[in-house]
């Protein structure tokens, strides 16, 4: 018996995966077991064109190919090389066990890619389970750019099969990508990003305060409400967002790459956060998950914008409480339980009444008391308490004018960026733990007054008290203050929602 190993998907990550193969006395036949799925049981065929075409006779025994652990459902088309290799290289005394190998086979024996191929190995470097990978041609701009990882790579079965006959292995072997994106280099850990302002700030004018918010919403990550008007510049401030973002770590964009390969997309690896804005029709399953990976996983390390906010289910928006709170998500399937790392920036835009003119100095709001609180009721307290950030939106005047570029504030998001990282944090200002906080959001005496005659007046919950020292900790970065100081911590209380 021979074995090889491969991996396949359960959920977003991979399961190594024992291929074994032995030919036995019996009647010819050629058989997969071990809970494979339709894209598996059809290799047979493409296999047996690839080596019959590459002038392999098989042998008149019973093949039996098992994928171990059993009780674990295999799919996808990755295995193919394996088993064809397990079959071709069977009389040999070769040690297949340093390799993992993976690869679709062409009729003709050519060796194509498959988007699972980069999901897989990237899960596997992440468990510490591979050192060494075979891997198709097509297949090398994606994997070459995962660090601590042996690559090489072949065009065919019948290179493959050299590939395993010969000692000196150096002139398959790839070099990893190196990233020349622009970068800093802080506490010996490299963050990409790129100038990229495909969005500009200064198409919006006026909305000084809003702008202000956006810019500590993308220094320290915090989740934003945009509330105003129509037409007053909530969507315009929403995605621009993307592009002043914080600098990503190497893992932050390869997680992102995943889940583009996961969609069936080509991963580009820019340093640009991704920004997943879902219509407000969708439905539970489409943004939390359920047979399909969702939204809110889709989104993580990036943005999650929903628009027209009350307008969402009553059941998606309360769905939206687990993964804004513990940044994860669990989803229970039949045989399964499935967690997602849920690390998104969430932004809102709502209109303050259904017809949008509440707030207008001009036109007439038609909408009845009873019709704006049902409006408003749609989003509960809970859900409300999870925001960091809440801001009410004036209408767009004459004499507004452009008063800063999304360069200048994504400047300052590098520079509070840099802060967070040199006090040696893990996670931004608005992803701190507990714990976290009490270390690193240090108030002066004056501001710890104000922040106690502020709980007790406006009654603040304890998720409520730790977002406004979150937000008001990225305010003093944003100040290039050490502490926070009263002027903070005022700030961030006056972006708490009042009614």
């Amino acid at each position: 018996m021979k074995t090889l190993k491969c991996a396949s998907l359960d959920g977003i990550d991979a399961v190594s995966i024992d291929v074994e193969s032995t030919f036995t006395k019996g009647l010819p036949n050629f058989s997969i077991v071990g809970m494979a799925n339709t894209a598996i049981q059809e290799s047979k065929e493409r296999i047996k064109s690839a080596l019959l075409t590459n002038d392999f006779k098989f042998p008149p025994k019973r093949i039996t190919i098992n994928l171990s652990p059993s009780e674990i459902a295999k799919k996808g088309s990755q295995v193919d090389l394996s088993i064809a290799l397990l079959i071709a290289l069977q009389e040999t005394d070769l040690n297949l066990d340093d390799f993992y190998v993976f690869g679709e086979l062409g009729l003709d024996g050519s060796l194509k890619d498959t988007k699972s191929i980069f999901v897989l190995i990237l899960s596997l470097v992440r468990q510490k389970k591979i050192k060494n990978v075979l891997i198709p041609t097509e297949s090398i701009d994606k994997i070459s750019t995962i660090p601590n990882l042996n690559i090489y790579a072949v065009d065919s079965l019948d290179q493959a099969i050299r590939f395993f006959h010969e000692k000196d292995k150096s002139s398959y072997k790839i070099p990893n990508k190196i990233f020349d994106y622009e970068n800093i280099t802080i506490l010996g850990s490299k963050y990409y990003f790129i100038r990229n302002y495909a969005m500009d700030f200064k198409d919006i004018k006026g909305q000084t305060i809003a702008k202000k918010a956006a810019l500590i919403s993308a220094a320290g990550d915090h989740n934003i409400i945009l509330e105003g008007s129509p037409g007053c510049g909530k969507s315009m401030i929403a995605k621009r967002l993307q592009y002043i973002t914080t600098p990503m770590c190497l893992e932050e964009i390869l997680d992102i790459a995943k889940m583009e390969s996961l969609q069936g997309k080509q991963p580009t690896f820019i340093p640009q956060r991704t920004f997943i804005s879902p219509h407000h029709s969708s439905t539970k399953a489409s943004i939390v998950g359920g047979t399909q990976i969702g939204e809110v996983a889709l989104s993580n390390h990036g943005i999650l914008f929903f628009d027209e906010l009350p307008h969402f289910a009553k059941t998606v928006l309360e769905a939206m409480r687990e993964p804004l709170e513990d940044n994860e998500i669990s989803i229970s399937r039949v045989n399964s339980k499935i967690k997602y790392p849920t690390k998104f920036l969430f932004v809102c835009a709502m209109n303050p009444c259904p017809c949008g003119n509440l707030l207008s100095q001009s036109k007439v709001c038609r909408c009845s008391d009873v019709e704006i609180q049902r409006y408003k009721n749609k989003i509960s307290d809970p859900f409300l308490d999870r925001i960091d950030l809440y801001v009410v939106m004036n209408e767009v005047k004459k004499d507004d004018i452009s008063d800063v570029t999304s360069s200048q504030l994504h400047h300052k998001v590098i520079e509070a960026f840099k802060l967070q990282k040199l006090r040696g944090q893990k996670e931004l200002n608005g992803k701190l733990s507990d714990t976290d906080i009490l270390k690193y959001c240090i108030l002066t005496e004056d501001a710890q007054n104000i922040l106690d005659l502020s709980i007790e007046k406006f009654a603040l919950s304890f998720r409520a008290i730790n977002k406004v020292l979150k937000v008001a900790r990225t305010i003093a970065d944003l100040d290039y203050a050490m502490k926070i100081d009263t002027k903070h911590i005022i700030e961030a209380l006056s972006f708490r929602k009042r009614e």
